[in-house]
């Protein structure tokens, strides 16, 4: 038969769509031609595939016009996970194995010159895409990029190490010429294994005093908040930062899917970090595309690999301004859209902003230890840099006092991490009964339902909004962080002491220090 058609899957966003690779070999003038809005990696997968299949001691059809066309052809497609079904479509074609057989198998992975499968990347998104659609389909990979698979629930993955591996399996029934040994690890299915149990994150037990830092970091976690920690160098920010993923309640299995997911995607997924919350911690040149995404194909940006985990930005005003505001609507929303002429692409972005700062440029406004050198007017300028729409979505703005050293030597370790994580897990758990969402999510009416003041602490709200000049969003904020206090005291209605606490988090930034 010289018509062959292989399955496989192409990465946008996700979102992995089918791609259904083609193969026609006839006689003519000796060529390789591909077709079908192919990148650049993946036309030069002629050259490895040809050197693949002639090292794995096969036949390339040689005396023959191959052509292969990637569908559907207005699908952008990017990287070397056509190798593969390319090779397998040109050994069905030429009759070297069975072309019926490939049916109900979709098949990606990289090849190099000898015929060794190597890992792709977007392997579990695309075990995720067939498990959303229902779809019934056996996904052949290479070993590495099985394993990631595998965590789909249910899947259906195969691993392999070599070309030839994978050629044994869909030999015709009346093939007699023996194949080549490929190798010891051959062809098996994966199924997930028991994940070994990560490295012990940092204790908050580390972290001596901020004892008013570690109860805003309480608070977040419990209500999925974000949080700007203002304070000296060497304060403890970035300690406080780098322990707080370890407050937050387990992930559920979606919540890994998705987030190992996007991992996969930008080529950052750990089979060991399974189920682990991510940290995300990118340097303060990152540019706007990089935090956010981009590219073409787009690619998923920092705050994606931060779903469902932390996105730490340490030196927050030294962040571009760009970079920055980039940040607004996704706080907003939960997602970022990658808009380009030709495709668009969606990627989610719940991630929990924990951003930390100088009070000044020489960081010293107002710290016992040391006196600051710089003028208002340098203060003012940069504290500028953040806009006051930007600083309006982060629910909580806590200063972090520099520690004596006294206190640093004689104070006794702090609370451990796990008995602050046994507090936020109930809270959120009694927040997601009463309204099935974390506090931070609610909008519009669902405050009003789930936020209800008594008598006193409305008319505290009330007077602490017309003092501190509170904008819309802002009030609504402090409502929901106040809603989450509530809830770590186990009230069902919100109480003056609760609201007084909020307040106090939606301090102005001038103040600090």
């Amino acid at each position: 038969m010289s018509l062959s058609l292989v399955q496989s899957r192409a990465l946008l966003g996700l979102e992995a769509a089918s791609v259904t690779v083609e193969v026609h070999l006839a006689n003519g003038l000796p060529s390789f031609t591909l077709v079908g809005l192919a990148d650049v990696e993946v036309k030069e997968a002629r050259e490895r595939v040809r050197s693949a299949i002639q090292n794995a001691g096969l036949e390339f059809p040689n005396n023959k016009r191959i052509t292969v066309n990637l569908a559907p052809a207005d699908l952008p497609k990017d990287s070397g996970r056509f190798d593969l079904p390319i090779a397998l479509g040109i050994l069905a074609a030429s009759g070297q194995i069975e072309a019926s057989r490939l049916a109900g198998n979709e098949f990606a992975g990289e090849l190099s010159l000898s015929g060794q499968l190597r890992p792709v990347r977007g392997a579990l998104a695309m075990a995720l895409a067939l498990h959303m659609g229902g779809i019934a389909t056996r996904l052949v990979l290479p070993a590495d990029s099985a394993r990631e698979a595998a965590l789909v629930p249910g899947a259906e993955v195969y691993g392999a190490a070599h070309l030839l591996d994978v050629v044994r399996q869909f030999l015709a029934a009346d093939a007699a010429q023996p194949l080549p040994e490929a190798g010891a690890d051959g062809w098996a299915r994966v199924v997930p294994q028991a994940a070994r149990p990560a490295a012990r994150p940092a204790d908050l037990a580390d972290v001596k005093g901020h004892a008013g830092a570690k109860r805003a970091l309480e608070i977040a976690a419990a209500g999925n908040h974000s949080l700007l920690m203002v304070g000296p160098p060497g304060s403890g920010k970035s300690m406080l930062a780098q322990r707080f993923a370890g407050v937050l309640p387990a992930m559920s299995v979606d919540e890994a899917l998705e987030s190992a997911a996007i991992a996969s995607l930008g080529g950052r997924f750990a089979v060991e970090r399974w189920m682990c919350r991510p940290t995300v911690s990118p340097h303060h040149t990152a540019s706007a595309v990089a935090l956010v995404g981009g590219g073409s194909p787009p690619r998923p940006g920092e705050i994606s690999l931060a779903h469902h985990g932390v996105l730490f930005l340490d030196e927050f005003p030294e962040f571009t301004r760009s970079a920055l505001e980039a940040l607004r609507e996704p706080l907003e929303t939960g997602s970022i859209t990658i808009a380009r002429a030709a495709r668009r692409a969606e990627f989610p972005a719940r991630f929990q902003l924990i951003a930390a700062m100088n009070p000044c440029p020489c960081g010293y406004l107002g710290s016992t230890l040391k006196a600051c050198r710089c003028t208002p007017d340098q203060v003012l300028r940069y504290q500028g840099k953040l806009s006051g729409p930007l600083l309006d979505r982060i629910d909580l703005h806590i200063e972090v006092p520099a520690v004596s050293a006294q206190q640093l030597l004689d104070a006794p370790a702090g609370e451990a991490t796990e008995g602050i994580r046994a507090r936020v897990a109930a809270a959120r758990a009694f927040a997601l009964a009463r309204q099935g969402k974390p506090n931070q999510a609610l909008q519009g009416t669902e405050i009003d339902r789930h936020a209800a003041l008594e008598p006193a602490a409305l008319k505290f709200m009330h007077a602490a909004a017309a003092r501190l000049g509170w904008s819309a969003r802002s009030t609504h904020r402090a409502l929901k962080v106040a809603r989450t206090i509530a809830d770590l005291a186990g009230a069902g209605e919100m109480q003056a002491a609760h609201v007084a606490e909020a307040v106090q988090y939606r301090r102005a930034l001038g103040a600090a220090g």
